[in-house]
């Protein structure tokens, strides 16, 4: 797999500059010819004009003119303009071939020397085709048009000289392209491989169990965007491990205290040290009710993970379910000197929520308020429209979570006073049953809090 992806970006670029020179090459190869044709006429242009004039000037007339026109005209073995080159020894530089490129038409455009396409004595040229020759002029008088051959009936040894040095040229671009692609092929397949090896990496130390793993983010590209992808990935499972560990270390902790209990009192009664007494009976009746109360909700806790749990969903005024909650904790508020209100800002629009589990959120938002708000404290519910969501507060007056707790409260089995639940049989979940009713009744739950002044709840649920 390495070396496949080193081959197949390799081959890529030099297919790349093959397809582009191999273009190239044949573009300039076809287009060549016809370039050499029109240096070869642009370099003979006006020596042959000069030579028409002259003869113009000394005969008076063009009588005569195609006998001498070949000693007129320049001959075929013209040097090229820049061609440096030296010829091959057979083929000294005043060797010269006959070969016309040159034709002559009268000041009325009469052809008079044929060539190319105007091949015929006495033929009347256009306008347009008298305006592609070249004007003879004697005196500030047009008194004839040099016509010029369509293409070179052959070429000189010069010529074919520099044609062949073109052609290599162009092959040793053409190679030197592809050795170029090569090594840049090499150096980016090496490039890219990197970060992905590293990747590779990494996934099999997953899979050996070594969740915890960062790869280095070289580039701002798609591949950094997958290795930062991959180590939130990463994080996230590590995280999830550790939670999924930390919570079966809880559950075994939290069904050990109440199954020691009941343990404790039935072997005691089976061996006769304790009598069954509706005491003791009342007390292992509540540890096996505190068990059952533990599965219930981790059964919960399960089917909102699996998206099974069971919804009833109905619009609901938020004002009212407010007040039906602070109705029912109103008598315990009384008991410990704490002031249980609703608060709502306006004409707060209805929510769609299961009824019965919105209860049952409120219900431990008001019990944690309760726990730790202070006698003559407060606990106010509130809520507000917030643009297209209704917001659902529960706020205390209580001591507060430190700061560093915050994002730690709605994981399963976390308590910000460790020893709470083995004063009160808490087990922990109240808050990660919040969070996981919330969110399946379409809302979101976060905490806000300052630390020995008051803790706020919030909720959001979209507008009916």
């Amino acid at each position: 797999m390495k070396k496949s992806i080193y081959i197949k970006l390799a081959l890529a670029f030099m297919l790349v500059a093959l397809i582009t020179s191999g273009l190239i090459a044949v573009f300039i190869r076809i287009t060549s010819a016809d370039r050499l044709f029109k240096l070869v006429v642009d370099q003979q242009s006006e020596t042959m004009e000069q030579g028409a004039a002259n003869y113009y000037s000394t005969v008076g007339s063009w009588d005569g003119v195609d006998i001498v026109w070949n000693q007129i005209q320049p001959q075929g073995g013209s040097i090229i303009v820049g061609f440096t080159g030296d010829l091959p020894p057979d083929s000294p530089r005043d060797v010269f071939e006959h070969r016309s490129l040159f034709g002559l038409a009268d000041a009325n455009g009469t052809v008079i020397v044929p060539i190319g396409p105007y091949n015929q004595i006495g033929v009347q040229l256009s306008n347009r085709q008298l305006r592609s020759g070249k004007p003879v002029i004697v005196n500030e008088i047009q008194v004839g048009t040099i016509l010029t051959a369509d293409r070179l009936s052959g070429y000189n040894p010069a010529e074919t000289l520099f044609l062949q040095r073109t052609n290599q040229g162009l092959l040793y671009a053409m190679l030197g392209a592809l050795g170029v692609a090569l090594v840049l092929g090499l150096l980016f397949a090496r490039s890219f491989a990197r970060p992905l090896q590293e990747l590779t990496r990494a996934a099999r130390n997953m899979a050996r169990g070594e969740l915890e793993q960062q790869v280095k983010i070289t580039s701002q590209d798609e591949i950094g965007e997958l290795a930062l992808a991959f180590n939130q990935m990463s994080q996230e499972v590590a995280s999830a491990n550790q939670q999924r560990r930390q919570m079966t270390a809880d559950i075994a902790h939290d069904l050990r205290t109440p199954l020691t209990v009941i343990a404790g009192y039935v072997e005691s009664m089976r061996d006769g040290v304790l009598k069954p007494t509706p005491e003791r009976l009342t007390v292992i009746y509540t540890e096996i009710e505190r068990l059952q109360q533990m599965v219930t909700d981790l059964r919960m806790l399960s089917q909102a993970d699996a998206g099974e749990l069971h919804l009833n969903p109905q619009p609901i005024t938020p004002r009212l379910l407010l007040e039906r909650a602070a109705e029912l904790f109103q008598h315990h508020a009384d008991q410990q000197n704490v002031q249980l209100a609703v608060q709502t800002e306006g004409d707060v629009p209805e929510i769609t929520v299961d009824d019965s589990r919105m209860m049952q959120v409120m219900d431990n938002l008001i019990s944690n308020a309760l726990h730790y708000t202070p006698e003559g404290g407060k606990i106010t519910l509130g809520a507000r429209k917030r643009e297209k969501t209704v917001e659902l507060t529960v706020q205390d007056t209580g001591s507060g979570i430190p700061a560093e707790e915050i994002p730690l409260i709605f994981n399963r089995f976390h308590r910000v006073e460790k020893s709470r639940h083995a004063e009160e049989g808490e087990s922990g979940l109240g808050l990660a049953i919040v969070k996981a009713l919330v969110e399946a009744n379409g809302g979101q739950v976060w905490a806000e809090s300052e630390e020995g002044k008051s803790t706020t709840m919030h909720m959001t649920f979209p507008i009916f």
